[in-house]
């Protein structure tokens, strides 16, 4: 019974997710993150245009607000904005980017956007991208196309760090999968060495000083010829 209720609360949360997410549109939200306090429910929406998810004078919010009440039940729902400094560092803005970019020039020109969307976010200084794109691109039957630069981790505990997303694009042709995983330059990658200067010249000078000794103590150790004995 108590699984039931668990599978039951999950779906509720997800269906108010996807209406948030549905409302605002497609490109505006990156996630929706729900949070229970004893006054009530903290729905925090990460975005990176918030000027249009509040509307004029708020006038969104309250919007949202009443739905939330009236519609999914919520006793006392508080919204909130957060918003997202970096949008190229956000795969789920990045993904529905792609995505809006597909639906509005057709996919003929999925390797154009692709390729512009990756050059986007290697410029903002990313570590690593990769894009994957899967449907009728561009003929009658489905293919995948795979576009990356940098580095990018996929296993391990480290690849936690990596921002993984993924959207739909409805093209004319029939429906397009976009995939995009970026590592962006904030993260904390364990197998990182970083070396300070000081440490470094440091090592240096004792190498060369280790050379020197070294090599004036193989000098000392070769021996002089000696003189032949007078007759």
């Amino acid at each position: 019974m108590e699984e039931k209720n668990v599978v039951k609360f999950k779906k509720e949360e997800f269906a108010v997710r996807e209406y948030i997410k549905n409302s605002l549109g497609k490109g505006k939200v990156s996630r929706v993150k729900i949070e229970y306090t004893p006054v009530g429910e903290k729905i925090i929406i990460s975005t990176n245009r918030p000027g249009l998810v509040i509307g004029r004078k708020g006038e969104r919010i309250f919007e949202l607000t009443a739905v939330l009440k009236n519609k999914f039940k919520l006793e006392n729902p508080h919204v909130e904005i957060d918003e997202i400094i970096n949008p190229e560092f956000d795969a789920q803005i990045m993904a529905d980017e792609i995505a809006l970019g597909l639906e509005k020039f057709g996919p003929l020109k999925f390797k154009v956007i692709a390729y512009k969307t990756l050059q986007k976010i290697m410029n903002a200084g990313a570590l690593g991208v990769e894009i994957r794109l899967s449907g009728k691109l561009p003929g009658a039957r489905a293919k995948s196309w795979r576009f990356a630069q940098g580095y990018m981790i996929k296993t391990g505990d480290s690849a936690k760090v990596v921002d993984r997303a993924q959207s739909i694009a409805m093209t004319r042709p029939g429906v397009v999968g976009v995939k995009v995983e970026v590592l962006s330059p904030d993260a904390e990658l364990k197998d990182k060495i970083k070396i300070d200067d000081n440490l470094l010249k440091k090592l240096l000078e004792n190498i060369k000083k280790n050379t020197e000794e070294n090599l004036v103590n193989d000098l000392n150790k070769i021996k002089k010829p000696t003189k032949k004995a007078k007759k």
